[in-house]
């Protein structure tokens, strides 16, 4: 007999108690998944924003917005292969009252040639292009919205009055993660020359620029704000990535507090499995003395204890793997994506999240069962033969 051998056959011995233990392992397995889930799906397009990109902004609040004139500056900037434009305009659906998605007016011409993420078809681009109220909506969008290609569509702004109406020339679809599903693209021109933008005439929100060699970032970005030092309106250049991650920092606390809650439940799921393993190993407390009676040395007993707890937490973990996999993939996933998706374009459990998950679960496994495996492996024989409870 080996010390796999018995933890394997004493692995059932008190059925109930032992299922109930990989459920609540299952459980905590579940919930670190999905926590972590979320917060890798919302660094998602940090992580995977382009190295070629930079974007531009007004140098105190990215709610602040720049000359429209700034934009032919940057791209006379050597380095800068292209560079285009973009304004905030905050979309909401007439026919609800509360949601909101992503909605910004951007030059026409230069756009999507920028921002490559965004697959149009051609001939809907071109659509696009010679359409002045046209607009290009991601496909979580125009499902929500319930529109396709040749549509008309009312819109409501968070910023300016009155209702918009456009005419749907395109849907485009992700190329990489970094691209929202869920906005929608219209001419600046057509917003530019709206009554109703009586205070952004001429402006613009910030600017993306494309970059010949992506190890020049660093410089780039200084050359660029160094045009507009000594202008009313001072810039702040940046990667695609801190750019993404500066929408992040209002939600650090946030996050933080993920952090900490997978921490806790992985404590709790420690202290789950210790319990379990402390009532084991007092209700064998005999047995191992009968073991170390016929010659087993007390590595053998430290062994069979510890082999067994981490036997249960693998058997946990793969059940729990096994249930993240299916609510999360194949249930919350989908759900949060086509309602959710101005915040998580994405939401998948990332294979890595499974694997830190069940490798936490054997190891933790393997802690919880320290104390109670060394003081039943330091137990006198005639002191474990005398218990037989």
């Amino acid at each position: 007999m080996n010390i796999a051998t018995y933890a394997r056959r004493n692995l059932f011995r008190r059925k109930g108690r032992t299922i109930l233990t990989i459920l609540a392992v299952a459980v905590a397995v579940l919930i670190f998944g999905a926590i972590r889930t979320a917060v890798a799906m919302w660094n998602a397009g940090a992580d995977e924003a382009a190295v070629d990109r930079l974007a531009t902004r007004h140098k105190v609040s990215i709610t602040m917005q720049l000359p429209k004139r700034y934009i032919d500056d940057v791209r006379k900037v050597p380095g800068i292969k292209a560079a285009t434009w973009a304004v905030w305009f905050g979309g909401k659906d007439p026919k609800e009252r509360t949601p909101f998605f992503a909605a910004f007016a951007a030059d026409h011409n230069t756009w999507f040639d920028v921002l490559d993420e965004m697959s149009v078809p051609p001939d809907q681009l071109a659509k696009w292009k010679a359409t002045p109220n046209g607009t290009i909506l991601g496909d979580v969008l125009a499902k929500t919205l319930e529109v396709k290609v040749g549509d008309r569509l009312t819109i409501n702004s968070d910023i300016y009055p009155g209702d918009w109406e456009f005419e749907v020339s395109g849907i485009y679809t992700p190329l990489r993660k970094t691209a929202d599903r869920n906005s929608l693209v219209f001419h600046w021109d057509y917003l530019n020359n709206d009554p109703r933008n009586e205070f952004g005439k001429e402006q613009i929100g910030w600017v993306m620029s494309q970059i010949s060699n992506a190890s020049e970032s660093a410089s780039l970005s200084k050359a660029i704000d160094k045009i507009f030092d000594e202008r009313d309106d001072q810039t702040v250049t940046m990667s695609e990535r801190a750019f993404q991650l500066s929408f992040l920092g209002a939600f650090s606390a946030i996050l933080t507090a993920f952090d900490l809650v997978s921490l806790v439940i992985l404590l709790i799921m420690t202290m789950i499995l210790a319990n379990t393993i402390a009532m084991s190993v007092r209700e064998r407390t005999h047995e191992y003395g009968v073991l170390r009676a016929i010659g087993f040395p007390p590595s053998y007993i430290l062994g069979f204890i510890l082999v067994e707890a981490v036997l249960i937490a693998l058997v946990g973990g793969l059940v729990g793997i096994a249930l993240t996999t299916l609510l999360i993939n194949f249930g919350m996933g989908p759900f949060i994506e086509q309602n959710m998706a101005g915040l998580f374009p994405y939401f998948k459990t990332p294979p890595w999240v499974l694997m830190v998950a069940l490798v936490a679960a054997g190891v933790l496994g393997g802690i919880a069962a320290i104390v109670p495996a060394i003081r039943a492996s330091r137990h006198k024989v005639i002191d474990s033969l005398r218990r037989l409870d």
